[in-house]
């Protein structure tokens, strides 16, 4: 197994839009078995997660999630995930998902063009907000929910 720093996650929501976990700490575990399944924690307050958990699925729910692993830099991980425990820790909430990694066939910098393309973006626009997003490398759906 490995471990790394889980820096942020979003839930893609019923409506395909990203809700972002405002995160106290998190850690994801890649198990390494035959089905290269993970585990992702977010641990955040329990005031937080007061606020938030109307977009969480029931237990065993499935749930889809983006997350950053290990720097912030680093592009947003599509993963297709279950919700699997919701446990309160001294005036904290863990919740944790357990899943797969998505493959996506396309490149981040194809992503992000699809993304500001949909969003109606074009011309000497689109160049402008492409080079910009391309470097900070903000999440956006990474997937189309079927």
């Amino acid at each position: 197994m490995k471990s790394f720093k889980l820096i942020s996650l979003q839930i893609v929501t019923e409506r395909n839009e990203l809700f972002n976990v405002g995160l106290t700490d998190g850690l994801i575990i890649n198990k390494e078995d035959d089905l290269n399944t993970w585990i992702l924690e977010a641990f955040l307050s329990k005031t937080y997660f007061d606020k938030i958990q109307h977009v969480l699925p029931s237990l065993n729910g499935k749930v889809n999630v983006q997350a950053v692993i290990t720097k912030k830099e680093n592009g947003p991980a599509a993963f297709d995930t279950v919700l699997r425990s919701i446990k309160e820790v001294e005036g904290h909430v863990s919740i944790v998902f357990e899943g797969h990694l998505q493959r996506t066939r396309s490149k981040y910098a194809e992503l992000l063009l699809e993304d500001l393309i949909d969003k109606g973006i074009s011309g000497g626009d689109l160049l402008a907000e492409f080079k910009e997003k391309i470097i900070s490398q903000p999440p956006f759906i990474t997937t189309k929910k079927s």
